[in-house]
């Protein structure tokens, strides 16, 4: 455990959705430093031993749990919470799955699929992904937010302007992240842990893991902010731009559809070249490519790139 942070919040201290009426598990004063123990997505359903047919019988009324919630003593709505990510604690176990109905390209690939992964927790170095293919790996927090002002059960799959389900893959450790406070203590969750994230999440999991994670929260009084912002401490994307990228595109007057059609792009074009299924591809694609908007001024039509990195199969 992390010898210098003032809390443990345990992986048993999780709940499942926002509801500002769930009781905290700990009350801590601005500038704690909190190590949180993070069940991946699937909450423990899907293990090391899982096959495809444990997606068939996933419940989803578990998905993504988060450790929480936190009351930062003095926050009220109106002010911000800054959440300063210190540390990832990788567990060396991921799994990526293509969820039938869930994804970018849900119509296309309709049938489940599994893949388990097994990396080096110490060197977070790469992590292989089928014969040929390897990931760099940047541990991060998907779900990691406040509670909302509106009372009740609300879903933890959508992001909301308190934060939440937001799957930035930026939001590694050195990052600072801030958050609209909207009740009482701020009520602070964080889950949903991957090791490795694509912009975008295109099939609709990363490298689900589960792992510790380590943040200081403080409390900025009196100032206005509407939804999450960020800063990173340097360049965001050089654990994958060694070796250059694969770019394919999507051009029209519908941005989904253009983004639809740059990752079937890619996914066609990597099927193609490295002799790889289609649903291996775009899980690939989930897990390490990157959904830009090149270009949104020319009407009628936009366009949508998809980044893929060359280092991972070359």
């Amino acid at each position: 455990m992390c010898k210098a942070c003032d809390y443990t919040i345990h992986a048993a201290q999780h709940h499942f959705g926002w509801d500002n009426s769930f009781p905290p598990v700990a009350t801590v004063a601005p500038g704690s430093t909190l190590e949180f123990e993070c069940l991946d997505s699937s909450a423990g359903q899907l293990t090391p031993n899982s096959t495809v047919d444990d997606v068939k019988t996933l419940d989803f009324g578990k998905v993504n749990p988060v450790s929480g919630p936190i009351v930062i003593d003095g926050a009220e709505p109106g002010d911000v919470i800054k959440v300063s990510i210190e540390e990832f604690k990788p567990s060396g176990f991921g799994w990526t799955a293509n969820i039938p109905g869930f994804g970018l390209l849900a119509d296309r690939f309709e049938e489940p699929a599994l893949h388990i992964w097994s990396y080096d927790k110490n060197a977070l170095g790469t992590s292989a992904f089928g014969p040929g293919g390897r990931v760099p790996l940047k541990p991060f927090a998907g779900t990691i937010g406040l509670a909302m002002a509106e009372p009740g059960l609300h879903s933890v799959v959508p992001p909301r302007r308190v934060g939440g389900n937001i799957d930035i893959r930026d939001l590694a450790a050195g990052t600072e992240l801030y958050l609209p406070v909207e009740v009482t203590g701020g009520l602070f969750s964080i889950g949903d842990t991957h090791a490795a994230q694509g912009d975008g999440e295109v099939c609709g999991t990363a490298i689900e893991s589960p792992m510790n994670t380590v943040v200081t929260l403080d409390l900025i009084k009196n100032e206005k902010l509407e939804t999450p912002r960020f800063t990173t401490p340097g360049p965001v994307t050089r654990h994958l731009d060694g070796k250059g990228y694969e770019v394919t595109t999507g051009i029209g007057g519908d941005l989904m559809e253009g983004a639809r059609g740059a990752v079937s792009r890619m996914v066609d074009l990597l099927s193609s070249r490295y002799n790889m299924k289609a649903v291996d591809a775009y899980m690939l694609c989930s897990v390490c490519g990157d959904l830009r908007i090149s270009e949104i001024v020319d009407q009628p039509n936009w366009i949508v790139s998809f980044y893929f990195p060359r280092l991972v199969l070359e």
